[in-house]
């Protein structure tokens, strides 16, 4: 038998993983998923369906996402859970490719198919209960629209997503208990030392700045007169292509890394 990878061992620790824990897992998405009706009808009504639409998206996928992504790989809470998950007979790959699935696959499906019943259906609510016969009809109609998954908001979050949850996955191999919280203020803390550290080398050789942002500009001050230095298009493309592919990707692949390494 394949020690790498083999179909049949495969498919056996999905459906253990899922079955061991259904409640768990179909109560996270199922908690996740509740949340989400409820900001995208709270947000409908207090400011606009376009705020709705944005903060649920947002939230639901990457927020929601990011979450269930850590908790994929939480066995290493208890000293039996971790010992049982390292001792079953099943290939490392196998292991990882596991939780890509559950966490990065069917989460997303599951999610993105809610969340278009769930806007088609306050969309619709929203047009059915317009007055055809007011000359404003026509106005308030278009004004409201299903959210578009091929936008671009949406592709940024697809984006998000994915980073995030290679991020949490990552963190969840590395510490054992709360390890949302801590990968998230480990994050937070790397992403505000990266901005500072470039603040402090822009300032170094522009002098007074307005602004500066890693890898994309920075803002200086002349005077009264404010302008900006670019990143050459050439080295945009570059470091968008490693930020956008290359970083989410890298994640994921150290997650495996990482997995691979793990004892308990």
């Amino acid at each position: 038998m394949n020690n790498f990878f083999n179909a049949k061992r495969f498919w056996l620790l999905v459906k253990k993983t899922i079955l061991e824990r259904p409640s768990q897992i179909a109560g996270l998405i199922g908690l996740m998923l509740t949340a989400i009706l409820i900001v995208y009808f709270i947000f409908k009504t207090q400011f606009s369906f376009n705020a709705a639409q944005n903060i649920a998206f947002i939230w639901g996928l990457a927020g929601g996402g990011c979450f269930l992504a850590s908790y994929i790989f939480n066995y290493f809470s208890t000293n039996a859970h971790g010992s049982s998950f390292l001792t079953l007979p099943a290939s490392h790959f196998e292991k990882w490719l596991c939780g890509v699935l559950i966490a990065g696959i069917f989460y997303p499906v599951i999610f993105l198919v809610f969340f278009r019943m769930m806007d088609a259906g306050f969309v619709a609510l929203y047009h059915n209960s317009l007055d055809p016969a007011s000359p404003l009809y026509k106005e308030q109609y278009a004004a409201v629209y299903e959210f578009s998954l091929t936008g671009r908001i949406a592709l940024r979050v697809y984006w998000t997503f994915f980073l995030f949850s290679g991020v949490a996955v990552l963190g969840s191999l590395y510490f054992n208990k709360t390890a949302f919280i801590k990968t998230a203020l480990l994050f937070c803390a790397i992403c505000l030392g990266l901005f500072a550290l470039n603040w402090a080398i822009a300032s170094l050789l522009f002098g007074q700045i307005d602004g500066a942002f890693p890898f994309r500009d920075v803002g200086i001050l002349v005077g009264k007169e404010a302008g900006s230095v670019e990143l050459p298009n050439n080295a945009f493309i570059v470091t968008s292509f490693a930020f956008d592919y290359f970083l989410p990707l890298l994640m994921w692949i150290l997650a495996y890394v990482r997995l691979r390494e793990k004892e308990f």
